[in-house]
């Protein structure tokens, strides 16, 4: 990583616009493109989930709760806004993404002076986090959560900085819980603190370009500082903070500052709608002080949408199908000679439920692609594989193939006793494996070029002119559409009648596939 240190001379410095990946200014730009419902008129924070809940637009209140905030939410709801802040076509975000995660990363320090987000610094008992716009999200979390934060730590071990996406349950004015119960880098960073005795310190960076938030659901084993600065294809200005020693992108609206302490998993946080669409039980969790909150002058609160019946439209779910889909990318390359498409359904949580199409080039493609999909990830429950002629992110299309392409009793593949995600509702209570179940939706190989197995369309009487039927039959066996062709004909009825005059002249028959062609030439 390049990393020019802010006691040193930084050419660059001059030149940093610490506007172009912000918040604010990327909410502006789905205004631009009819993705931003604006809501001027004040709001009682109780009323802020409601309006979110289902909502097909990213949502921006202009006066929220009693002390007119703004506040932003639901940015990344849909897969069109994620492509946007990455300047791409929904189909082409995969790709662009893959493309980035090749950069090399370009992270440089500016002063704590030049930092945006420390314009207003507030420590102490200032730094109370219930002034904050913080909302009731679901009717039996609880307590208010902050949901939009993207937490910054340094492992003692490696001394890279990782990132990942937490939420944080209000339980006073410096205190909040975490969800620390499932596996991550940042659990295994605070156990291994805690077992020595140390608190582990955490800044949490709350209102980010999704472009950050993309950065935070990626797991690679590398100073993920990194992987912020190549998905924004652009060098990253971080700054210290300023009670603890993380660096955090200068350009965000807000960073809350503080600590785990070392008392380890022992306050409740929970219940919360989780990111499947059930409530997640209340959990015994660390408990995270808050040491310092700095913030632009005019700084923006966002909050994520998660869980709820349309779940589909979360910010939750289109981050982790992402998540998935590169990860399932990268297991296909090795799998598979010619992976196509990979999408993770949103409306299953963006990682139960993934489908793929392939070019299968020798038998048995398929079901290695099924493995491969099964074995990359935990959440990875049911796996639908399909030829290239389908859509895979049409629910239509995949219905189809399911209905037409589909023998169970040849084409299911059952696995069990696989490692799977606890929060899986469907396990039994206390289960840590489960099963998997993969969908062979493709023909057989080298079966796909049947007339049975095609697809209908509409004729495009496109193909070579002859100067009459008959010419055209001695050419070769013609479908019907050829010979309308053939003749340059607009109705077609006409070539029926030419045809009945020439069936016996010409002993006329029709191959398996339907052609017209002269069986045994003209009749003596």
């Amino acid at each position: 990583m390049n990393v020019v240190e802010k006691t040193g001379t930084n050419p660059r410095r001059n030149a940093v616009d610490f506007d172009r990946f912000r918040l604010r200014r990327y909410v502006e730009s789905l205004a631009a493109i009819g993705e931003l419902d604006t809501r001027n008129e004040p709001i009682d924070l109780a009323g802020i989930a409601d309006v979110m809940e289902g909502n097909h637009k990213a949502v921006l209140f202009r006066s929220a709760g009693p002390e007119k905030a703004e506040l932003v939410g639901n940015i990344m709801g849909g897969r069109n806004r994620i492509a946007a802040a990455f300047g791409v076509k929904p189909g082409e975000l995969l790709k662009e993404v893959q493309r980035r995660l090749r950069n090399k990363p370009d992270v440089f320090d500016v002063s704590r002076a030049e930092a945006p987000c420390q314009a207003v610094v507030l420590t102490g008992k200032d730094a109370d986090i219930t002034k904050l716009p913080v909302h009731l999200q679901h009717g039996a979390d609880g307590g208010p959560y902050i949901s939009a934060t993207i937490d910054y730590v340094i492992d003692p071990k490696t001394g890279f900085t990782n990132v990942g996406l937490r939420r944080l349950m209000l339980r006073s004015e410096h205190e909040t819980g975490i969800d620390l119960v499932a596996p991550s880098d940042l659990q295994a960073i605070y156990l291994a603190n805690a077992a020595a005795g140390k608190p582990t310190p955490v800044s949490f960076v709350l209102g980010a370009h999704p472009i950050d938030h993309v950065a935070g659901v990626m797991r690679l084993p590398i100073d993920e500082l990194g992987i912020v600065a190549s998905l924004r294809d652009a060098p990253l200005a971080v700054v210290k903070c300023i009670t603890n020693d993380i660096r955090v992108p200068a350009d965000a609206e807000y960073v809350i500052e503080g600590y785990l302490d070392e008392k380890g998993h022992r306050e409740p946080e929970g219940p919360y709608g989780e990111f499947l669409g059930y409530y997640g039980a209340v959990k015994r969790n660390p408990v995270f002080h808050v040491t310092a909150i700095t913030h632009r002058a005019d700084a923006l609160f966002q909050t994520s949408t998660i869980g709820g019946k349309t779940l589909g439209r979360t910010d939750t779910a289109q981050l982790s199908a992402l998540r998935t889909e590169v990860a399932i990318w990268h297991a296909l390359q090795s799998a598979v000679r010619e992976p196509v498409a990979v999408y993770a359904t949103t409306s299953s949580g963006g990682a139960f439920n993934v489908r793929v199409a392939i070019r299968q080039r020798v038998p048995g493609e398929a079901r290695n692609a099924i493995g491969a999909c099964m074995g990359a990830l935990a959440n990875c429950k049911n796996v639908y594989v399909v030829d290239p002629d389908i859509d895979i992110f049409s629910d239509e299309q995949m219905d189809w193939a399911m209905a037409t392409r589909f023998q169970p009793d040849h084409d299911l593949i059952v696995m069990s006793g696989m490692r799977t995600l606890p929060l899986d509702p469907s396990l039994p209570p206390g289960s840590r494996v489960g099963a998997k179940a993969g969908y062979d939706l493709t023909w057989p190989f080298g079966t796909g070029d049947r007339l049975e197995v095609r697809v209908p369309a509409p004729p495009t009487f496109a193909g070579k002119r002859f100067p009459s039927v008959e010419a055209a039959l001695a050419d070769g066996p013609k479908f019907f559409e050829e010979l309308m062709t053939a003749v340059g004909s607009r109705d077609g009825r006409e070539v029926v009648r030419t045809l009945g005059g020439l069936r016996d002249k010409l002993s006329l028959d029709r191959d398996g596939e339907g052609r017209y062609f002269i069986k045994s030439g003209p009749i003596k």
